[in-house]
Order: structure tokens, then C-alpha cells, then sequence
């Protein structure tokens, strides 16, 4: 009788890479590699090493320098001389054809960019056929200006034309670009085919909008992993996916919610994040629609995250570039139980930082300077939800008479009718 012997299988191994800038300081470099390897953890990855140099700019061959290289090189090799592969190289920006073909003749190992792992999370979480759609023509776009690296095998072959023998063009198309050709041919025709997907899946969302009947439609929007899931089940009662990575949920999730007798629809968005691919935001038009169409924009903030405001910053960029920037708003401050700060001496004279603040003054701050609602809530510890229901009825119930203001919308109270 055999016997079967179950392994564990083991996770691929990733060093990641970042620069820091005139533009982007040491600190800024530290957190978005922070969030790098957040992402690759999430794509099933561990990081084992981080390399950093300090320059001017990225280099137009191999993103770092040759001396920087080498030394990823060497660590490379010396982790394999002691039984310990390393599976990949990741690069916390989008890498060309040209760089990418370089770094992958130095190291020899896989390399990823931060576009490239982005897509590959996004592949792993797509459950509905309209993810998988719209990931799929985002994994192509970014594929075809780099499909050169493919077929390095097959270079285009020297020598003259077969009559003259002369350096003409004739006779120096080699079986490379022929290949290149016919795979550029398939891919533009495999795009042109999800495009009519995505253009017959939106015209079916856009009936489904319409069909949702007289009621105010309340989006919730912020950067990835901030808790717009865990808020949207809170408050519709409902079962959407959240979990503590990034990108939980691709597909907009929308769900009645009935606050007092007040009926509203409630929309959970996916998450936006730095450096968000801009191939991503077109391929996820009809997703990103439920945004556009929003009577109100719930803006969901990590407060415990140490660099939140930057995080408020991407969000109203990339909603600035759906052209939802003048949409009515709220501001959530979430995670308020997970909030942490560092008191100052009474000695310390040195003016205090973002790490000195306490929630106290945090709130007091953002209340100030937001001219809408603005609150603070723990929605894993429900803490001051029945303050956001207040709110939240408030706004929507002002907006609904102004969009239907002959729409008889409220339901029966049961105590109103003693």
C-alpha cells in the first residue's frame, strides 16, 4: 500500500526595491515600501529583504544604479549558496519594457512591479464574471506595451536581403517580430472582445440603476482596507466579504438600508490606493459608476494608519478624476479603538508632530477644518454608530427632498400609528 506524504507548500519569497527622491523622502519611501509588502503579503508572498538608494531619479535602464544592482545580485546568489531561494523581485514602481528586460538579464529571478502585483491581487480576489472581465483587460493593457520581454529567444536576425546583400530593411524581419506581431494581433483582438463585455455589462448595470426605484444612493469610498466593508455589513445587516488585506472587495456591493424610516441604497466601492494603475481605473468603469451616480459620498479614513492624510489626499485625487470632486460628503474616521500616540515631555520643547496628537486634538482639528460632517467611529467596536445613523438619516433625508420632493419616501413609524 503507498503511502502519500503531504507537504507544506511554501511561500514564494520577495525583496523589494524603492528609491528615495528629491521628491519622495526617506520616511515616504519607508511607508509606501510598508504598504509594498503589505501587498505582496497579501498576494501570498514573504518578504525576506528591503534595498533602498537615494537619487536623483529612477534610471531609464535599470531603475536603480549598476552598483545598486550588483548588490541585489549578490544577495541573491548568497541566499541561494545557503538553500534559501529567493522567488522574486519587487519594484515599487511601474517598470517599462526596456528596464524590465534589463533587471531580468542581471538578476535572473522574476520581477514584479507595483502594477504588476496590484493586477496579480486583483486576479486572485475576482469571484464575479465582471471582475474577472475588467481584470483581465487591465492585465492587458499593461501586457502589451511589454510583450517584447517575452521573446528574447527569438531576436531579429542580422545580414542583407536575399538579392542585393546590402543593410536594407528587407531580410531583417526575424521570426521575433513575427511573433510579436501575431501576439499583439490576438491580445488587441482578446481587448476589443472585453470591451463589448464591458460595454453589454454596463448598459445591464445602468437598468439595474434605474430599476432601484425613488431612493438616494449613498456610496462609501476611501482607501483600501479602511473598514467600508465592515461598515457596510454593520449597517445593512448584511454578509459582504471583509477581511484585514487589501483589496477584499472588487465588485460594488449594493444593499437597502432602512435607518429609522428612512430607505436608502448603500454601495460599497472598491478600495483606492497609491499609485493606483491607470488602467485599472478605465477597466474598472462600470464598478466605479456606482461612484459617479452616488447622491452622497461617504469618505471611510483609516485614522489609526500613520499616514492617513495622505491617504485622504489619494482618494480625493483619484475621485477628482472620476469627476466626483463636487459630490455632497461626508468624512468617516474610522478605527478610532486602534488609534495610538506618543504624549510629549513636559520638558520637550521641540514643536509637536502628527505622532503627539491624541485623538482629542485630532478630532477637534478635522471638525474644524471640514465644512461637512465629520465624524469619528469604531465600527469593529461599534462605537458611535448610533451618532452616524443620526447623521447619515439627516443628509439623506435633506437630499431626498430635494431630489423627490413629491415622493411620499418615508415608511410608517409602528409607535406613530398608536
Amino acid at each position: 500500500m503507498k503511502e502519500f506524504v503531504i507537504t507544506e507548500a511554501k511561500a514564494e519569497t520577495a525583496v523589494l526595491v524603492g528609491l528615495i527622491t528629491p521628491q519622495q523622502d526617506e520616511r515616504r519611501t519607508t511607508e509606501y515600501l510598508d504598504e509594498l509588502e503589505f501587498l505582496a503579503t497579501t498576494a501570498g508572498a514573504v518578504t525576506v529583504r528591503r534595498f533602498t538608494q537615494r537619487v536623483a531619479g529612477p534610471s531609464q535602464v535599470t531603475y536603480v544604479g549598476k552598483g545598486k544592482l550588483e548588490e541585489i545580485r549578490a544577495y541573491i546568489e548568497g541566499e541561494e549558496d545557503d538553500g534559501r531561494e529567493v522567488g522574486m523581485v519587487i519594484f515599487d514602481d511601474e517598470l517599462s519594457a526596456k528596464q524590465l528586460r534589463n533587471i531580468e538579464q542581471a538578476l535572473r529571478v522574476k520581477i514584479l512591479d507595483r502594477t504588476s502585483l496590484i493586477l496579480d491581487i486583483f486576479a486572485m480576489r475576482a469571484q464575479t464574471a465582471n471582475a474577472k472581465t475588467q481584470v483581465e483587460l487591465a492585465q492587458y493593457r499593461y501586457m502589451l506595451p511589454r510583450l517584447q520581454r517575452l521573446w528574447t529567444h527569438l531576436e531579429r536576425q542580422g545580414g542583407g536581403s536575399g538579392g542585393g546583400g546590402g543593410k536594407g530593411s528587407v531580410g531583417l524581419r526575424g521570426p521575433g517580430e513575427t511573433q510579436l506581431e501575431m501576439d499583439r494581433r490576438i491580445i488587441l483582438g482578446r481587448m476589443s472582445l472585453l470591451k463589448q463585455r464591458l460595454a453589454d455589462i454596463d448598459r445591464q448595470k445602468s437598468t439595474q440603476r434605474m430599476g432601484r426605484g425613488r431612493m438616494i444612493r449613498v456610496a462609501l469610498v476611501g482607501y483600501t482596507n479602511v473598514g467600508k466593508s465592515t461598515l457596510m455589513n454593520l449597517l445593512a445587516k448584511s454578509e459582504v466579504f471583509a477581511e484585514n488585506k487589501l483589496f477584499a472587495t472588487l465588485d460594488t456591493t449594493v444593499r437597502k438600508v432602512i435607518i429609522d424610516n428612512l430607505p436608502f441604497l448603500l454601495s460599497d466601492t472598491v478600495g483606492f490606493i497609491r499609485k493606483l494603475p491607470t488602467d485599472l481605473i478605465e477597466s474598472f468603469k462600470s464598478t466605479l459608476d456606482e461612484v459617479r451616480e452616488a447622491d452622497l459620498l461617504v469618505h471611510v479614513v483609516d485614522i489609526s494608519h500613520p499616514d492617513f492624510e495622505e491617504q485622504i489626499h489619494v482618494v480625493d485625487t483619484t475621485l477628482a478624476d472620476l469627476g466626483c470632486a463636487d459630490k455632497p460628503r461626508m468624512m468617516l474616521f474610522n478605527k478610532i479603538d486602534a488609534y495610538t500616540f506618543t504624549p510629549k515631555d513636559d520638558d520637550d520643547l521641540t514643536p509637536a508632530t502628527r505622532e503627539n496628537l491624541s485623538l482629542a486634538d485630532l478630532e477637534r482639528t478635522w471638525m474644524a477644518r471640514m465644512p461637512a460632517d465629520c465624524l469619528f467611529i469604531s465600527a469593529r467596536r461599534r462605537q458611535n454608530i448610533d451618532q452616524l445613523k443620526r447623521t447619515l438619516y439627516d443628509r439623506v433625508r435633506q437630499l431626498h427632498v430635494q431630489k423627490y420632493p413629491y415622493n411620499d419616501f418615508l415608511y410608517q413609524r409602528y409607535d406613530d400609528a398608536d
